[in-house]
């Protein structure tokens, strides 16, 4: 995969980091650096985090998963990118939001924004993409969302709503047909 591939798939797994973010700086009412700082590093920090627990779970089982693993990658996208839509579209923005003062609070969101992450690094796995960069580029997009969420949601409220996650969705699916598609046609 490419850079830059790496980083649409950043950008879409730090969509859930931005909407929380977003949601946590309307509950602060008031943009503190410190705060836009430990929000993003807990954000960023997972999401860096999880891919690689993911693709050392997928080293385990590669052996077994070979002949299907592009499916698998597939699935696993379209799943969580699915999953994303669906939230943004029928839960409602109160059950998003957090208080980001409290380190346990933060500690749930943070792995909660991340279980996408672990299914990620499974997914670089099963293909034998290396881990390093893209969980390098994974962390520094996340915790670059979440510090601009904090501010955004301190600054603007609403007005973005769930547009963001639904475009966060719509890029995990695109980006697991992309790999199913290489591997049917270009392999």
């Amino acid at each position: 995969m490419s850079i830059f591939t790496y980083i649409v798939i950043a950008i879409g797994l730090s969509i859930d980091c931005f909407a929380v973010s977003i949601s946590s700086g309307i509950a602060l009412k008031c943009f503190m650096v410190r705060y836009a700082l430990r929000v993003g590093i807990f954000f960023g920090g997972f999401q860096a985090i999880m891919p690689v627990i993911g693709w050392f779970a997928g080293l385990r089982f590669n052996k077994y998963i070979e002949s299907f693993d592009h499916w698998i990658a597939f699935i696993l996208l379209a799943a969580i990118g699915a999953k994303m839509i669906y939230e943004a579209i029928y839960y409602k923005e109160e059950q998003k939001t957090c208080d980001p003062r409290k380190l346990l609070v933060l500690f749930g969101l943070a792995i909660a924004t991340s279980i996408d992450a672990l299914v990620i690094g499974i997914s670089f796995s099963v293909l034998g993409i290396s881990i390093l960069t893209p969980v390098l580029i994974i962390g520094a997009v996340s915790f670059i969302a979440s510090y601009a969420g904090m501010y955004i949601g301190d600054k603007f409220g609403n007005i973005f709503g769930n547009k963001v996650e639904i475009f966060g969705g719509i890029i995990l699916i695109l980006i697991g047909l992309k790999v199913l598609l290489e591997h049917l046609f270009f392999t």
